[in-house]
């Protein structure tokens, strides 16, 4: 009790009673309430609310519409990733998402995931991003939100630095998202750009593919189709005949045939669904990560120093006899396994991938079994576009030379043989991979100095014994030199002997030796092994200006 004030320890004491008081009131009053009903969802509701979500998005459009895409001999969106990647490793994103367009009714057409399938997962064992139209959804029509699940993958490879790969099965541009549609084009086509050289990009058309869509597969590294059910136009059918006044089917438009052997648009053509994407999935094996992974490889049985005697034998002794060049081809590298890029598409000129002692290398060669081998402008942009993947992504190249010179005739002149032409040789002379050539037989002229050649930094450049590097052939150059001679069968004899023979390159240090084709790839194998350290680089500069 206070000395001063008696009174207030009493008045403190009969507060403390009253809060004592009310607190137990409060306490008896809320035991006795009734309970009411919670204003959120339990975990357990939540949880079933995801499930029944993740399984209508997993449906696509429904029974229906994928019994309808099977019946069509084409899989759907998710039976494509299941077959493309290793089991059990796909990783999705934005599964609930939908579009947020409300004309034309489309309010009521809403589709988890709207259209398309995206995220990441694994190629035997190596990282992949991958987007799958699904054609079972609004035909698998490109809106906004469609166009930025695609690009959210885009961006996520190129930060980790893995290819991008695109099953592409849609009808295009979702009209009733009007221009926002478009825009989402244009997102897309700018990160191919900014991709490209960067990280591998692959499309796989295995639907329709018509419109500004077709302009993102043009833009990546390679393009492959399914026969009879994929198709790719700027324009179709009707449009052209009600333009034009030309009547055409999709097929012969855009079918698979067409860009395959006339175009050069697609670089392969696979029998059906399941044999496109087991082929891809051999395909990305060739291939890097990105632009700074190191190259790809794997063990091989198959010995570095296996020597081939049927070598000796494939290229004629008459020089005016054509050979498969493939047969040479096959028999020098890794278990005789080549993944040709673009086999029906100006066959003049043979590209594709092979692996030399277990590391991958881009193959260039000439095919003396169509039009002589000769270069022409299909066969230029052909190899001078594989040549620049190559080297962007660290791939040696290995050329086989057998070439008589640059196709003439005015159909070439006309259609700008010049500046086609002009394409391969600045893609040789720009890269810094390893560069390995082999002459096998003819290299002519200006054509010589374009397949990768010692004067356009080629490393290591060999002759076999039957090889011919002059201006041009025997017969050409005496009738020049030598016109209205009585003699010219001896003066044809004079020159071969003094020019249609690997030595005056030898000579002058523009073949690095003279090989028994025997020994090829044991040579190749050597040399490649040699040159893994390799450091060179071009002047700095914003870009070159190829002669596009």
């Amino acid at each position: 009790r206070s000395r001063h004030n008696p009174g207030k320890s009493s008045i403190l004491t009969q507060n403390m009673a009253w809060a004592a008081r009310r607190l137990f009131g409060l306490a008896r009053n809320f035991a006795s309430a009734p309970v009411k009903a919670q204003p959120w969802e339990t975990a357990e509701a939540i949880s079933k609310r995801i499930d029944e979500a993740r399984k209508s998005a997993l449906l696509g459009g429904g029974l229906a519409r994928i019994q309808a895409q099977n019946k069509k001999g084409k899989l759907t969106a998710r039976q494509r990733l299941d077959l493309l990647l290793d089991a059990g490793s796909f990783q999705e994103y934005d599964m609930f998402v939908e579009h947020n367009c409300t004309d034309f009714g489309m309010e009521s057409q809403k589709f988890a995931g709207d259209g398309v399938v995206t995220g990441h997962g694994y190629i035997n064992g190596r990282l992949v991003f991958v987007f799958s139209q699904d054609f079972t959804v609004l035909g698998g029509s490109l809106g906004p939100v469609h166009a930025q699940k695609i690009c959210k993958v885009m961006d996520k490879a190129m930060l980790v630095g893995a290819p991008i790969i695109g099953l592409n099965d849609s009808g295009g541009a979702r009209i009733q998202e009007g221009v926002d549609a478009l825009a989402g084009y244009a997102d897309i086509f700018q990160r191919n750009v900014l991709a490209s050289g960067v990280i591998p990009q692959i499309s796989m058309i295995m639907g329709p593919c018509a419109g500004g869509a077709v302009y993102s597969p043009a833009i990546t590294d390679f393009t492959f189709m399914i026969k009879d059910t994929s198709f790719l136009f700027v324009t179709g059918p009707d449009v052209v005949k009600s333009v034009t006044n030309e009547t055409v089917t999709q097929e012969e438009l855009g079918g698979a045939k067409t860009h395959t052997t006339k175009s050069g648009v697609a670089h392969r053509a696979f029998e059906n669904d399941i044999d496109g994407l087991a082929r891809l999935r051999e395909f990305i094996t060739y291939l890097p990560s990105s632009a700074t992974a190191a190259p790809a490889s794997r063990a091989t049985k198959d010995p570095a120093d296996r020597i081939i005697p049927a070598l000796d034998e494939i290229v004629p002794a008459d020089s005016s006899k054509a050979y498969n060049i493939k047969e040479i081809i096959s028999k020098v590298v890794d278990e005789e396994e080549f993944f040709e890029i673009s086999p029906d598409y100006a066959k003049n000129i043979v590209v594709g991938f092979a692996r030399l002692g277990g590391r991958s290398v881009g193959v260039v060669a000439n095919q003396p079994n169509v039009a002589s081998g000769c270069l022409d402008i299909n066969s230029s942009v052909k190899g001078a576009r594989f040549v620049r993947f190559c080297d962007a992504f660290n791939i040696p190249l290995v050329t086989f030379v057998d070439v008589p010179g640059f196709l003439p005739g005015t159909a070439q002149e006309y259609g700008g043989i010049i500046r086609h032409g002009a394409k391969l040789l600045y893609a040789y002379a720009e890269a810094t991979v390893p560069k390995l050539t082999v002459i096998t037989r003819k290299a002519y002229g200006g054509a010589y100095d374009v397949m990768s050649s010692k004067h356009l930094r080629g490393d290591v450049n060999y002759a076999w014994s039957s090889a011919e590097v002059a201006v041009m052939g025997a017969k050409g150059a005496v009738a020049i030199l030598h016109r209205g001679h009585d003699n010219l069968a001896e003066k044809e004899a004079e020159y071969v002997q003094k020019f249609s023979n690997p030595f005056p390159a030898a000579r002058r240090g523009f073949v690095d030796d003279i090989i028994t084709p025997r020994d090829t790839r044991k040579r190749l194998i050597g040399d490649l092994a040699m040159l893994a350290t390799k450091k060179l680089s071009n002047p700095p500069r914003k870009h070159g200006n190829i002669p596009l």
